[in-house]
C-alpha cells in the first residue's frame, strides 16, 4: 500500500479520535471501563481475548487478535443511555429524597484501520473509548444547607470524565502463536462543579470545583498473545500497564496527588472453543487494578488528609473482577449472530456511597446480543444491543466528622446501549 493511499485513512483516524474526545462522557460499566471497543465486542459481552479478530477493532480486545488480518477499515458508533442517581434519608449534609442525574443519550464513536506488511506482520491504528463517568444533578432544595440548595449545598452538582485511547499495534502470527504490542496514547477530559462546599476539606480550594474542562495526556503499553492449542481450542492473554497521566491542574484540590488521575492497569485471560463448525464459545476473566490509583481507591475521608494532598481522599474503589461469556453463531455465509453476558464485581462499598454520588458506578450484570451482516463482498454491518439492569449500593452518609447516625444513602444505576458499525475490506 502506498503512502498516498494510507494518509487519508490515518487522517480519518485522527479525526475520529478528535470527535470521540468530544462525545465520550458517561460510560461507566466495569467501574468506569467500557465493555468493548465496538459493536462486535459488545455483542459478545466483551469476550474474545482468545479468538481471532472479526475486524480491525479487535485490537482493542487483544492486540494479538489482528495478527494475520488483511487490509481493512472499521468505523462505528454507540448510543449509550445511562440512568443514575441516589436516594437519601436522615442525612445532615447531602440533599435528602430521590434525586436523579440528568438523563442523556451519548454518542460514542470508534475507528480502526489494519495494514498488512511485507513481512507478514500487520500495523493497526485504533481510536476508542476506554471509559468515563458523568453525572448532572439539578439544583434541588436541601434543608441541610441553612438556606442553600443543591445535592452538596452548592447548586447544580456533577462531574464529567472522558478517557480515549489511541493505540498503534504491531502484530504477527508465527505457527500457532499470535502476538501483538500496542503503544497507546491516552487523552482525558474532566470537569466538576457543585462541590465547592468541600473547600474546607481541600488543600487547594481554588482548584476544586467549577473550573470548566481540564485535559490530561499520557502514554502506556498494551500487549497480548493468542495460542492455538488445537484446531478447536485457543487461549489468550492481554494486559495494559498503568497509564501515567499528566495532572488535572484545575482540579489539584480535588484529586489526590495534586490532580493526579492515572489510568489503572488491567489484565485479561480467556479461552475460545469451537463447539461446532458454526459455533464458537468464549470465556474471559479480567481484573482492573483500581487500587493503583489513589484518587480512585483512597477512602473518603482518608484520615485527616485533605482533598488533593499526596494521600488525599478518593472514591474508595476496590479492584474489579469481570467474567465475560460470549457465543458466536454463523447462521450462513451472510449472517453471524453474537450473544454475551458479563458480570463485574462492585467497586463501591457501603462506606463510600456519599462521595460516589458523583460517580455511582455500581452496575454489575450486562446482557448483550447483536450480529454481523455481510452486505457485499467487501462490506459488513455490525450491530449490538446492551441492557444493564439496575443495581444499587446502600450505606450511611459519611462526612469529615464521621458517619451520620440514622442516615441512609442508596446509589443506583442502570444502562441501555445500541451500537452499529461498518467494516470495509480491501
Amino acid at each position: 500500500m502506498s503512502a498516498r493511499n494510507g494518509k487519508p485513512l490515518l487522517r480519518l483516524g485522527a479525526c475520529a479520535m478528535a470527535l470521540g474526545f468530544l462525545a465520550l462522557p458517561a460510560h461507566a460499566t466495569m467501574g468506569y471501563f467500557t465493555l468493548g471497543g465496538d459493536a462486535v465486542a459488545r455483542a459478545q459481552g466483551g469476550a474474545g481475548v482468545a479468538a481471532p479478530g472479526a475486524n480491525a477493532m479487535a485490537s482493542a480486545i487483544n492486540p494479538a487478535a489482528v495478527a494475520g488480518m488483511g487490509r481493512e477499515f472499521s468505523l462505528g458508533l454507540e448510543a449509550f443511555a445511562p440512568s443514575r442517581g441516589y436516594d437519601a434519608s436522615g442525612t445532615a449534609f447531602v440533599a435528602p429524597g430521590r434525586v436523579r442525574s440528568g438523563y442523556y443519550v451519548f454518542a460514542i464513536p470508534n475507528f480502526a484501520y489494519n495494514l498488512p506488511l511485507a513481512n507478514g506482520a500487520v500495523l493497526n491504528i485504533a481510536a476508542y473509548a476506554n471509559g468515563g463517568a458523568n453525572t448532572l444533578y439539578p439544583n434541588v432544595t436541601n434543608p441541610n444547607c441553612g438556606g442553600g440548595t443543591g445535592v452538596f449545598c452548592n447548586g447544580e452538582a456533577g462531574g464529567d470524565l472522558s478517557q480515549l485511547f489511541l493505540s498503534f499495534t504491531y502484530a504477527q502470527k508465527t505457527g500457532n502463536i499470535s502476538w501483538g504490542i500496542a503503544p497507546t496514547i491516552v487523552g482525558q477530559r474532566f470537569k466538576a462543579y457543585g462541590v465547592g462546599s468541600f473547600a474546607s476539606l481541600s488543600s487547594n480550594s481554588g482548584a476544586l470545583s467549577g473550573n470548566g474542562y481540564d485535559y490530561s495526556m499520557g502514554i502506556g503499553l498494551r500487549a497480548g498473545v493468542q495460542i492455538q492449542v488445537t484446531p478447536l481450542l485457543s487461549f489468550g492473554f492481554t494486559g495494559q500497564t498503568k497509564m501515567k497521566m499528566s495532572k488535572f491542574k484545575k482540579y489539584a484540590g480535588l484529586f489526590a496527588g495534586g490532580g493526579s488521575f492515572d489510568v489503572p492497569a488491567a489484565a485479561t485471560i480467556g479461552m475460545a472453543y469451537k463447539a461446532r463448525p458454526d459455533l464458537t464459545l468464549m470465556a474471559d476473566f479480567e481484573r482492573i487494578f483500581y487500587s493503583g490509583v489513589p484518587a480512585l481507591s483512597n477512602p473518603f475521608p482518608n484520615g485527616t488528609n485533605p482533598l488533593g494532598s499526596a494521600n488525599g481522599p478518593g472514591f474508595g474503589w476496590s479492584d474489579v473482577n469481570v467474567l465475560k461469556l460470549g457465543a458466536v453463531w454463523q447462521q450462513n455465509a451472510k449472517m453471524t449472530w453474537r450473544f454475551g453476558y458479563a458480570h463485574a464485581t462492585n467497586p463501591v462499598s457501603p462506606g463510600g456511597v456519599t462521595f460516589n454520588i458523583l460517580a455511582p458506578a455500581v452496575v454489575q450484570n450486562h446482557f448483550t446480543m447483536g450480529g454481523s451482516y455481510k452486505m457485499t463482498t467487501h462490506d459488513t454491518m455490525d450491530f449490538s444491543v446492551m441492557y444493564v439492569p439496575k443495581n444499587s449500593v446502600t450505606g450511611v452518609e459519611v462526612t469529615s466528622t464521621g458517619p451520620t447516625a440514622g442516615s441512609k444513602i442508596t446509589d443506583e444505576m442502570h444502562q441501555v446501549a445500541v451500537s452499529v458499525g461498518w467494516t470495509r475490506t480491501f
